[in-house]
């Protein structure tokens, strides 16, 4: 038996093992005919606090959901931010040499349609490292705030994504 083969009959085995199961990908098709969690995703309007922070987030959860500006939204995602930032590290002079940014987002679905909201919150924290030189310590902190909007927005849409899916389960 071939290296192929084997490999072509483990890849059966686990097909077969997984359809009988119920296993359903989270993204995939809906095998009923209904809704998919990923276009329930795209047709939630995101509002965030009128901030530089807030309006990077809202950029990355309309990224990550997918936001399909043509269509009517069917759920409003609203979202509170708190943000800190603590200095790690102390150099000989006693001045930070990282920074650990967090932010928390108290974030709530509301169906347009009526329904019973749902909400969490959700927190991420990223890290930099601190500069001596003004610009640097500018585009070094912005660039963390990004990458921290980019992973509360995953974390946001991983959560909405599994309430969906159990709500849109038969």
């Amino acid at each position: 038996m071939t290296a192929r083969s084997v490999v072509l009959a483990m890849t059966a085995g686990l097909a077969l093992g997984l359809s009988a199961c119920g296993f359903t990908p989270l993204y995939g098709e809906n095998a009923l005919g209904g809704s998919t969690v990923g276009a329930e995703l795209s047709r939630i309007a995101v509002q965030t606090p009128d901030s530089r922070l807030g309006f990077s987030l809202k950029t990355a959860l309309e990224d990550q959901l997918g936001w399909d500006r043509s269509a009517s939204p069917d759920y409003t995602l609203t979202t509170k931010l708190e943000q800190e930032r603590l200095p790690l590290g102390r150099r000989i002079d006693d001045t930070a040499s990282r920074f650990q940014l967090t932010l928390t987002v108290d974030w709530v679905v509301t169906p347009t349609t009526g329904g019973a909201p749902f909400g969490d919150r959700t927190t991420a924290t990223v890290t930099y490292a601190a500069v001596d030189q003004a610009y640097g310590s500018i585009a070094a902190q912005t660039d963390a705030e990004a990458r921290l909007t980019a992973e509360a927005a995953r974390l946001i849409r991983l959560d909405i994504a599994r309430r969906l899916a159990g709500a849109l389960e038969p």
